[in-house]
């Protein structure tokens, strides 16, 4: 087994396969930008009920 593979234990969260430790918790490059591109695009999002450009509560438009 290689050193900076899997010395901790865990698992990619991308492909499952054994994290490295170099790209951790991802077990490489590609599954790290993987997760930064969904990042970049807004993919990782918590849903509202606001609507687009409703502006902050309290604050008059």
């Amino acid at each position: 087994m290689n050193t900076a593979t899997n010395r901790a234990g865990g698992t990619c969260p991308e492909c499952g396969r054994p994290a490295d430790d170099r790209y951790r918790p991802f077990c490489g490059r590609g599954c790290a930008n993987a997760d930064l591109n969904r990042w970049l695009d807004e993919g990782y999002r918590i849903p509202t009920e606001e609507t687009p450009g409703a502006g902050t509560p309290g604050e008059e438009a």
